[in-house]
Parts: C-alpha cells; sequence; structure tokens
C-alpha cells in the first residue's frame, strides 16, 4: 500500500480545497516543480496531479506544468486527473512520461470512452469516482448525480480498469478522518483496487487503512501540507 502525495494546480499554483469549492482555496506554493521534488524527496513513491482548473473548464490547462514534473522525476509513477475527456489527452500524458490518467466525469457520461481508452492505452486507466454521500459527483464536484458511486464502480470491473481512485467529496480537506466503511465496501463490491482519498489527517487514518488488502493506495493532501502526517513515517507504517 501506498502514501501518494496529492498535488491539486489551480491557476499553476499548489492548492487544496475543502469540499471540492473552488472559491475556497489555500494556496501551499507557486512552484509544482518544486513541490513534487519536496515530497520525493521526502520519500514518495507516486505523485497525484490534480488539474483543478482543467476538472471544472472540462480541458486540461496544465499540460506545460504536468510534463515539467515528469520530466524531473522520469523514474516516478505520476497519475493526473482533471479534464481528461478524450484519447488524444490521454496520449499526450502518457507519452509526456505519466503513467496514470484519471478518468472522472467522462466515465459517468460515457462508458463507452472508458472501455475504448482501456483498449488503447492497457493498464493505464484509472477511473475516478468522486461522491457525496455514496451518490457520484461530476465536472469538478459541481453537479451530485443519481447513480451510486458503487455501481458505477462495478461497472467498470470488466474493461480493464486499473484500479479506482475514491473520493468522498465530505471528507476531502477537512481533516476529518476517511470515509473507511464506504471505501471499503466500493472495493468489495466492484472487485477493484481502490485508491483512497478525502479526509486522512494523520498516522491513526493510516493505521486504520493498513489492514484493507483492496485498498491499494492512500492520497493524502491537506495533512501533509499542514504538518498533521509525515509521508516517510506514513510510508514506514504501511511496509511494517
Amino acid at each position: 500500500m501506498l502514501m501518494i502525495p496529492a498535488i491539486d494546480l489551480k491557476d499553476g499554483k499548489c492548492v487544496r480545497l475543502k469540499q471540492g469549492r473552488m472559491d475556497d482555496d489555500t494556496v501551499f506554493g507557486d512552484d509544482p516543480v518544486a513541490m513534487a521534488t519536496r515530497w520525493v524527496d521526502a520519500g514518495a513513491r507516486r505523485l497525484h496531479l490534480v488539474d483543478l482548473n482543467g476538472a471544472f473548464d472540462g480541458a486540461p490547462t496544465h499540460k506545460q506544468v504536468v510534463t515539467d514534473i515528469a520530466a524531473k522525476h522520469k523514474n516516478l509513477p505520476i497519475q493526473i486527473g482533471g479534464g481528461i475527456r478524450s484519447l488524444e489527452t490521454i496520449r499526450h500524458y502518457l507519452e509526456a512520461g505519466v503513467s496514470y490518467v484519471i478518468i472522472g466525469t467522462k466515465a459517468l457520461e460515457e462508458p463507452e470512452f472508458v472501455r475504448e481508452a482501456c483498449r488503447e492505452f492497457a493498464g493505464k486507466v484509472i477511473v475516478g469516482i468522486d461522491a457525496k454521500d455514496g451518490f457520484v459527483a461530476t465536472h469538478g464536484w459541481a453537479n451530485v448525480t443519481d447513480t451510486r458511486a458503487r455501481d458505477l464502480a462495478k461497472m467498470y470491473a470488466d474493461f480493464g480498469v486499473s484500479s479506482i481512485v475514491y473520493t468522498d467529496i465530505n471528507r476531502d480537506g477537512m481533516m476529518q478522518g476517511v470515509n473507511i466503511e464506504q471505501t471499503v465496501a466500493l472495493a468489495d463490491f466492484s472487485g477493484l483496487p481502490v485508491i483512497a482519498s478525502g479526509g486522512v489527517t494523520d498516522l491513526g487514518d493510516v493505521e486504520r487503512l493498513k489492514p484493507y488488502s483492496q485498498i491499494e493506495g492512500i492520497i493524502t493532501g491537506r495533512a501533509i501540507y499542514e504538518g498533521t502526517l509525515d509521508i516517510a513515517q506514513a510510508q514506514a507504517l504501511l511496509d511494517a
């Protein structure tokens, strides 16, 4: 199980949002490449990048930043989400050195796109499922649908999706702990490995997630920026 630092990109800066609200952001740095290096030096074995502007606008706006991070850390697995809604965008990121692309809104609106992406880029596609009270939210979390998160995950079990990034919007950026029950239930129901996201606060959260083999990674954001969680300590706990 991996601890995966999150770098959320907004207007060229590294930020964290609360519950996905673009107007409630905290800026933690204006050099995303330097921030990536900071977490790599701290022991991160994978990075989670999110193009927040892309998620809301429907098209990537931080391609160059992502390319620069991948070029700086050539041997580091990187996953990127936000505004990925075409095969051309996926191809661009993979050719730039990114290891995985995360399809979110498009996965709900056009399931066949996910199937096609998995065929063309086998093993490189992750589906990002963001949920509020168990229901999928899209377009940068601005629209909550009537589709259950676990049903959407189940649908992709046979598509060749690498894994699911599951984010509980109610917990994201709130430092209130992970929604372990829903995360594990989604993994069990879908049969897919899940990367947990949203609310990771301290080593206690990591300890509670550790027993679940269905969870292959834990994304952490605000906690590492505000110092309530140390990447190296957390990864050591998972490795023990």
